[in-house]
């Protein structure tokens, strides 16, 4: 129990080092791997999937120097960080950019706000002025809006139906 603790623990403190990382590093330093991604160029793979083997080396150390030394809490860490890497690869990858197809029709409220905090994070095509680095948490104003577009929507079908 005390692992799997640990594990949700570093999940939920791996949005924060996303936000940050995305903020100050891949629009800081490290732009020049994560540009193609907000200026998408020709073919399937971008310089920006670098990232994924970046962030894959801290869960693998410490999946792999934990079970050598028995430290099952930095396994549990490790663990964390690769539940955290495969959902970013679900919401991100499928889910908003549809680079696989599937799930791309859903109408759920908590899709359409990340899709939405995130198209807004793409209209910056350099590094500076961005928003919403995050991937999991979305910010209210992402929310109110999606909220705002149902109530509409259910309006001119109101409309129509009368």
């Amino acid at each position: 129990m005390k692992y799997s603790l640990i594990a949700l623990a570093t999940f939920a403190v791996m949005e924060g080092i996303t936000w940050l990382t995305h903020r100050y590093v891949m629009h800081g330093f490290l732009w020049y791997l994560h540009k193609d991604h907000h200026r998408k160029g020709p073919g399937f793979f971008e310089k920006n999937d670098a990232f994924f083997i970046i962030f894959a080396i801290p869960s693998w150390l410490c999946i792999m120097l934990g079970s050598m030394n028995q430290a099952y809490w930095v396994v549990s860490i490790g663990a964390g960080i690769a539940l955290y890497g495969l959902a970013y690869f679900i919401v991100h990858e499928i889910i908003i950019h549809q680079r696989f197809k599937l799930f791309s029709k859903s109408n759920n409220r908590y899709i359409r706000a990340i899709r939405r905090a995130h198209k807004m994070h793409h209209k910056h095509l350099d590094k500076e002025e961005g928003e919403s680095f995050g991937m999991l948490l979305v910010a209210k104003k992402y929310w109110d809006k999606v909220r705002k577009d149902e109530s509409i929507s259910n309006e001119i079908t109101a409309e129509q139906i009368a």
